[in-house]
């Protein structure tokens, strides 16, 4: 399966880097037991973390299996790893909250460190390991620039970024919640109508910044502060919510399939790219619920 996320598109936690991990029920760190079963999407059987593709045949002759992997991907690992990406995100917010003032300088402060943000993340998304260095740099440079974003929208509407804090979580929440109650099941239909539709959208937000910049609309086209700003924004963070999805769902399938530890980075990653998409368009739409131009 391939997730919204440049971490994420160019591989994946299932077998054949297709969907063909989708619906399938192995084993972590062993071969996937009957994985063809029930998945149309499989074209084989192996899991390529597997450490012996021939534990089954062991055990029906008898013969000693492998030992087990020590150096799987957990839940554990995960949380821990989001939780640090998190941190940086926020610790480099605080830092940029509280020593950068909101002058034009500062904006243009915050510009420069969402393009290193989005370079180290395209760097990362084409190294074949994981890299905590690189994932923590765009941490802190993200971080800075939410800092100064947020303290501009709370310099105009006060208390705007604490409740887009909250939305976002609710979002997290509500979205997990669905997807471990199996209201939201991701399967390779589910995934390619949502990123046909998050493909279109990108392309068309791009079009209205250009239309925007060089003058071809007023007041933000799209993304103005008015109703259909607001119903830009709502989209925007279904999307948001759609990629979470995509993203628990390549956890999951790298926990069942006994991906390396390293990858629990990527994980993380991914789900801070996320957490961020969801954040900054809660960001827009508080203000404009707020409605004090």
């Amino acid at each position: 399966m391939r997730s919204s996320n440049p971490v994420f598109s160019r591989r994946g936690f299932s077998r054949d880097n297709g969907y063909a991990g989708f619906n399938a029920a192995p084993q972590a760190g062993g071969p996937a037991v009957g994985a063809t079963q029930g998945n149309p999407y499989a074209q084989g059987a192996t899991n390529p973390y597997a450490t012996n593709p021939y534990a089954q045949q062991d055990t029906q002759y008898g013969a000693p299996q492998a030992p087990a992997r020590t150096d799987v991907m957990t839940i554990d690992d995960v949380v821990t790893r989001t939780a640090m990406t998190l941190g940086t995100v926020v610790v480099g917010a605080t830092l940029a909250w509280t020593l950068l003032p909101t002058t034009p300088t500062s904006y243009g402060l915050a510009v420069g460190a969402a393009l290193v943000a989005f370079v180290l993340a395209i760097v990362q998304s084409f190294k074949r390991k994981a890299s905590p260095a690189l994932i923590l740099g765009y941490a802190a440079f993200e971080g800075v620039f939410l800092g100064v974003i947020s303290e501009m929208f709370n310099e105009r509407w006060s208390g705007a970024p604490f409740q887009a804090v909250l939305g976002t979580m609710a979002v997290a929440a509500g979205t997990l919640f669905a997807y471990k109650q199996r209201w939201i099941r991701v399967t390779a239909r589910y995934a390619r109508i949502g990123m046909a539709i998050a493909i279109g959208f990108i392309l068309v937000m791009a079009v209205n910044l250009l239309l925007v910049v060089f003058g071809g609309v007023e007041d933000g086209g799209l993304r103005s502060m008015g109703p259909l700003g607001a119903v830009v924004g709502i989209i925007a963070i279904l999307l948001g919510a759609f990629f979470l999805t995509l993203d628990f769902k390549q956890i999951e399938d790298g926990v069942a399939y006994g991906a390396p530890r390293e990858e629990s980075w990527l994980a993380a990653f991914g789900l801070t790219m996320s957490l961020v998409w969801i954040y900054l368009e809660m960001l827009r739409l508080v203000a404009i619920f707020s409605g004090d131009d």
